[in-house]
């Protein structure tokens, strides 16, 4: 059995885990989540404070699967009953970002100002002109926010200039030397 499938999902207190079919619904403080199980090898059943994933046969994709689902049953789990963040962090002259109403405006060295709509379910917070946090319940949601702002502002390797993870270490390459 998959390593990763096999672990059953414990359900925290205050969430409410509901299979119909093949769509799994996932209820928190937080908000509900729900995930189809598109593979028709693949069973979920929640047993006293505790969600199992089974599956059916050995074949590769199914066993490939058996694990996907479960880690996504996993952090919807978390995600529902703490959420999820992400750290961005800005670096160079004049670069900084602020929040106006639920949109993120970054100011990263263009000619003008870019700003970043918020989609449904995250949230931008600026603790200081050059730090990004996004929040959210969805797991894949908050990190494909978060990649595309860095992808707005790449660190560039010389000076390491522009959007960066926060605990991404950029190396740096050394610059051209003088002739003279």
């Amino acid at each position: 059995m998959s390593r990763i499938g096999r672990l059953p999902v414990k359900i925290e207190d205050g969430v409410k885990v509901t299979v119909n079919g093949n769509v799994v619904t996932v209820e928190g403080k937080l908000g509900t989540l729900s995930q189809v199980i598109e593979n028709e090898d693949i069973c979920v059943n929640v047993v006293d404070g505790h969600v199992e994933v089974t599956r059916k046969n050995e074949m590769k994709t199914t066993k490939a699967a058996h694990g996907l689902y479960r880690a996504l049953i996993h952090n919807m789990v978390v995600g529902v009953s703490k959420g999820y963040t992400r750290g961005l962090v800005i670096a160079g002259v004049g670069y900084k970002a602020q929040v106006v109403g639920k949109d993120l405006v970054l100011n990263v060295g263009f000619s003008h100002p870019v700003n970043v709509a918020a989609p449904a379910g995250i949230t931008f917070e600026c603790p200081s002109i050059t730090e990004i946090t996004v929040k959210g319940i969805d797991k894949v949601l908050v990190g494909q926010t978060a990649a595309n702002i860095k992808a707005i502002r790449k660190p560039e390797p010389y000076h390491g200039y522009g959007i960066r993870y926060n605990d991404e270490v950029i190396i740096r390459k050394e610059g051209k030397t003088a002739g003279k």
